[in-house]
């Protein structure tokens, strides 16, 4: 089921309804019965990956609270079977290929072994968040849940299940298990904040996705402008289907008295490749450094170590993300350029004005545009072709972008369109001040949110619904 389906669309009250009209003691069975169901529209037997890793690391906690002697070898297991069923649907046909491929370069030959199994919608993000769990158990950061149908709806709360946030145990367990009043505005806010996720969605992301599609779909049919432009539309539309996502799951909880952690800050407004990761996806990117860094070692060992340990993180995350090399390159290089960044600044965030902090931005932004370049293409060869390709004709710029549009079909009224959306969507994100004249100013504030409805209805996908590019992770 997706956020922007006529199905959720009729889910999303029904539920909302029920849930408040219900009392305090049934709410937590409610909230899992409607996560299961949500996920089962997907498809009904993948429920059972969800039930293994629930019970795995339910009972894992338990065991090793009341074990503590054998907690290693308890988390160990857990690890193993929770990570081993993410590794069957998602990685084994890529190791396995990587090592037929690796072994023919010795002469020896061997028949890939391929497993037709459908990657199960979410599966990154759930066993995360039991892997969470269990460790913060075994550290002794949190206690082992005894409510299995509390710790259940924890890990398949349906608004973040898909896609995120990567929830920690301490959030939002206790906020599923406590008594909750409803209120008028925190209920509002929940449906602005959801409408601003689904006009980033639908207005900008599945907009942009039409060129892109295109372009990267085939990106030997095309050279020149036409490849930057493509990268440049990825670039904002990743971040708008993504974080749009994000505004839609932090919403809907809301509207039932949850709040979600935030995922996104405007991350295109960074200065630095360190700062641009503590506001794109802070879910996983705090994830990847309270589980992975800091325990190599963080920044608490010698220089060489330390960028050793950024670089490890970062190929992991690169390599969570998806089953192919490109997102592993695309990883690695986001991990060295912290480390470049390591001997020429010392990471501090700098104040968002003056001229040098915009040149930063402009630079940070321009590096992370062509790093998706490889996070986008299929291969690394299409990557490559796009690297090769994209700046030919260049040298007269204002020709080169002209021909560009034009051939890939983006006319001035619609360059002008997307320009006022866009850059409506960027100033009040990364300018507070822009929500203080809405907050203050009653009639421009009603206005703003009829033109955000016409805006979401006007580009609501008719008979055709796309899917949110993270759940494909």
């Amino acid at each position: 089921m997706l956020f922007n389906s006529f199905h959720f669309a009729i889910f999303f009250p029904v539920v909302f309804i029920l849930y408040w009209a219900l009392p305090d003691k049934f709410r937590v069975y409610f909230i899992l019965a409607s996560s299961f169901y949500f996920y089962m529209s997907w498809n009904a037997k993948y429920i059972v990956l969800i039930l293994f890793t629930t019970i795995i690391s339910y009972y894992a906690a338990i065991l090793t609270e009341k074990f503590p002697r054998v907690k290693k070898f308890i988390l160990i297991i857990t690890l193993i079977s929770c990570l081993g069923v993410l590794f069957v649907f998602k990685y084994f046909n890529f190791f396995a290929d990587s090592l037929v491929k690796f072994l023919s370069l010795f002469t020896i030959q061997l028949h890939p072994v391929t497993l037709r199994l459908l990657l199960p919608v979410g599966i990154s993000f759930y066993t995360f968040q039991t892997l969470s769990y269990v460790i913060d158990v075994y550290r002794g950061d949190v206690k082992a849940e005894k409510n299995f149908c509390a710790y259940a709806a924890f890990v398949s709360f349906f608004p973040q299940l898909v896609a995120g946030p990567i929830e920690r145990t301490s959030n939002l367990l206790p906020q599923i298990k406590a008594p909750k009043v409803f209120k008028y505005e925190q209920a509002m806010y929940g449906l602005k904040l959801t409408a601003w996720g689904l006009f980033k969605k639908v207005a900008i992301a599945d907009v942009l996705a039409v060129w892109v599609d295109e372009v990267y779909g085939n990106v030997y049919a095309y050279k020149g402008s036409v490849l930057l432009i493509a990268t440049l539309f990825f670039t904002i539309q990743i971040y708008c289907d993504f974080s749009g996502y994000s505004d839609i799951a932090r919403g809907c909880a809301k509207m039932m008295g949850i709040n979600l952690m935030e995922n996104f800050r405007s991350p295109y407004f960074s200065a630095s490749i360190k700062e641009f990761w503590s506001r794109w996806h802070i879910s996983l990117s705090t994830w990847f450094r309270d589980y992975v860094y800091i325990p190599l070692g963080g920044n608490r060992v010698k220089p060489f170590r330390h960028n050793l340990n950024l670089m490890i993180t970062f190929i992991i995350s690169g390599l969570w993300h998806g089953a192919n090399f490109t997102f592993i390159i695309w990883g690695a290089v986001h991990g060295a350029a912290q480390v470049v960044e390591n001997f020429f600044t010392k990471n501090k965030h700098n104040e968002a004005h003056g001229v040098i902090w915009g040149l930063r931005v402009l630079l940070t932004f321009t590096f992370c545009m062509f790093a998706w370049v490889f996070f986008r293409a299929q291969s690394i060869n299409e990557a490559l072709y796009v690297f090769a390709n994209i700046f030919n004709g260049a040298g007269n710029f204002t020709h080169y972008l002209h021909i560009g549009f034009k051939n890939i079909g983006v006319n001035n009224p619609m360059l002008m369109h997307l320009f006022i959306l866009i850059s409506t969507m960027s100033l009040y994100e990364q300018f507070p001040v822009f929500g203080k004249i809405l907050h203050e100013h009653k009639n421009l504030r009603r206005l703003a949110y009829v033109m955000l409805g016409l805006v979401i209805i006007f580009f609501s996908p008719k008979g055709v619904v796309t899917e949110f590019v993270y759940f494909q992770f």
